[in-house]
């Protein structure tokens, strides 16, 4: 008989990185946006040579980015867990429209822009007895990497999801000229240091540069700060 296969999962370590196991697939994902910064749409970039476990920097200090070098010792990282237990619906708020329901749990930001482009997603949600202002709300809210925004049809009330196979991405956003974040896709399991495991949904995005005041999810401070992880195409 055939081993079984170890389950994908992201262990979050005491003040140190994202321990990750399963043989995750890991690549760049890089946002592209319009001459006005706008997000547009994804680009699939580089793909990481295959692992069964590794590493990931959670303090945005590491010397060999994406992976963990040992910094956080270092620098006496604080990777203190702040986010909210409240399942995701608990903290989401509706807006409605004739054919589409958006929720949006605003503490899961991680300001990736692409729910701003044209009249933004919840006044195209409000329009969606409209095609072409249905068809770009649900684009707008399926490229929202954190999960923050989710569509659902109204009729019959399932969520409008993308299909992704449980992947990590490293995001990088050279329009803000800012390294983003860890986009977990897929439903991948992600265990605190206390044992719990977070809410499973489709979309997260975590921080990696360190600084977000919503541990271990991303807030997007990265783009605050200017996070650069020595992505060539991020430009300062």
């Amino acid at each position: 008989m055939a081993p079984k296969k170890k389950k994908e999962k992201i262990l979050i370590t005491k003040n140190g990185p994202y321990f990750v196991s399963g043989g995750l697939p890991l690549a760049k994902e890089i946002v592209r946006s319009d001459s006005e910064g706008i997000a547009e749409k994804w680009k699939a970039g580089e793909k990481y040579p295959k692992q069964e476990t590794y590493s990931l920097c959670r303090c945005g200090n590491s010397k060999c980015m994406p992976f963990c070098t040992g910094t956080h010792s270092e620098v006496g990282f604080d990777g203190t867990e702040t986010a909210s237990r409240k399942k995701y619906l608990s903290q989401a708020k509706k807006t409605t429209g004739p054919a589409l329901v958006l929720t949006d749990a605003l503490a899961l930001c991680s300001a990736a822009r692409f729910c701003d482009r044209l009249a933004g997603a919840w006044q195209l949600t409000g329009e969606s007895d409209n095609p072409k202002s249905k068809k770009i709300a649900i684009q707008e809210a399926c490229n929202c990497p954190s999960g923050r925004l989710v569509i659902w049809n109204r009729k019959t009330s399932k969520a409008i999801e993308p299909k992704f196979k449980p992947s990590i991405s490293i995001v990088e956003d050279p329009a803000a000229r800012a390294s983003g974040p860890i986009w977990v896709k897929g439903g991948v399991p992600i265990e605190s240091t206390n044992g719990k495991t977070y809410e499973i949904r489709n979309r997260v995005t975590l921080c990696r540069c360190g600084q977000s005041e919503n541990k271990p999810f991303c807030d997007g401070t990265h783009g605050q700060i200017g996070f650069n992880d020595g992505d060539k195409r991020i430009k300062r």
